[in-house]
């Protein structure tokens, strides 16, 4: 299961009511902070999400709207609160832009409070839990180096709690022990495999988080299946012109990438100021029904063949 909270869902510049684009994805005990639009830190601390373990930035591309908020976070980080590390994540292009503001502009010469790594990725998975894996592709936006990210559970073989009743296996360390794949040898001498008490495998839940992005004919095949992805609506089909000048989508072209993909919701974001909400949503769900447009501080929980909205994140702090 993954959770995304959106911090900010406004395109180039921040309207009364969008910040500009950043959002945080959660799985058990990590945290990942997706893009830092400049007034980030405001939106971490209105959302209830603080500071705690949120020490691993995902940039999607190096353009100034993703990336200016991380001037402000580090200075907090150098004065009021404190991680063991920070981790950002981007292809070059992004990083030498990233290293010119915190290094030329934030620090000059300083030391940063903690170990401060700026780490190039490329495609292909460059993250890896007990359970799941952050994987990069490359998606098409003007300049190098642009990425989307794939949160990915691993699959796995469900415990069959009424097979193991039957074969009389007692909670704890047993069934501990087979759902990890080990076989088990019973008090009263039975050896036990797991393929007796272990259902059919059944794929893990992934989340498909995509950026700016002006092309989406080779997306289909990273998003085919996806529980749930998240990717920007710059533009109204309307102004489909411009959207390939700017090399963004229009809800319309989010939408058909949705349907091909066959996923289980869309999630649209990085919206112009230019339209209204219910006129994007309206133009996606021609298309593809199951669509939503996020607004700020709008947080989702994304599991295995469903995506709920939720009142408030779940590891929003108390008070």
């Amino acid at each position: 299961m993954f959770e995304i909270v959106f911090l900010g869902t406004s395109a180039s510049a921040p309207s009364i009511h969008r910040g500009l684009s950043s959002q945080v994805i959660l799985h058990d005990e990590y945290r990942f902070l997706v893009d830092c639009g400049e007034g980030t830190q405001r939106q971490i601390l209105q959302s209830g999400l603080g500071f705690k373990r949120l020490n691993r930035i995902l940039l999607t591309h190096g353009h100034l709207d993703h990336i200016l908020g991380l001037a402000g976070l580090l200075s907090t980080f150098m004065r009021w609160e404190s991680i063991e590390n920070l981790q950002i994540y981007g292809g070059k292009a992004a990083l030498d832009r990233v290293r010119d503001l915190l290094f030329g502009v934030v620090l000059r010469g300083a030391q940063p409070p903690m170990p401060l790594e700026l780490i190039d990725i490329q495609a292909g998975m460059f993250l890896e839990g007990s359970d799941f894996c952050v994987k990069a592709f490359p998606v098409w936006h003007r300049g190098p180096d642009c990425y989307g990210y794939a949160f990915e559970e691993r699959s796995r073989r469900p415990f069959l709690p009424e097979r193991a009743e039957a074969l009389g296996i007692p909670p704890g360390p047993w069934r501990r022990d087979l759902v990890n794949g080990q076989a088990i040898t019973l008090p009263d001498g039975r050896r036990i495999q797991p393929e007796e008490v272990l259902g059919p495998e059944r794929s893990g839940t992934r989340l498909i988080h995509i950026g700016d992005v002006g092309r989406t004919t080779d997306l289909v095949e990273v998003c085919s299946g996806a529980d749930a992805l998240v990717i920007e609506s710059t533009y109204l089909a309307e102004e489909a012109e411009m959207a390939r000048q700017f090399a963004h989508m229009t809800a319309k072209s989010a939408a058909e990438l949705a349907a091909r993909a066959g996923v289980g919701q869309l999630i649209l974001t990085h919206l112009s100021r230019r339209y209204r909400e219910r006129d994007v949503l309206a133009e996606a769900r021609a298309i593809f029904p199951n669509t939503l447009v996020a607004r700020d501080f709008d947080a989702f929980q994304v599991r295995r063949g469903e995506c709920l909205k939720l009142e408030k994140p779940s590891q929003a702090e108390e008070g």
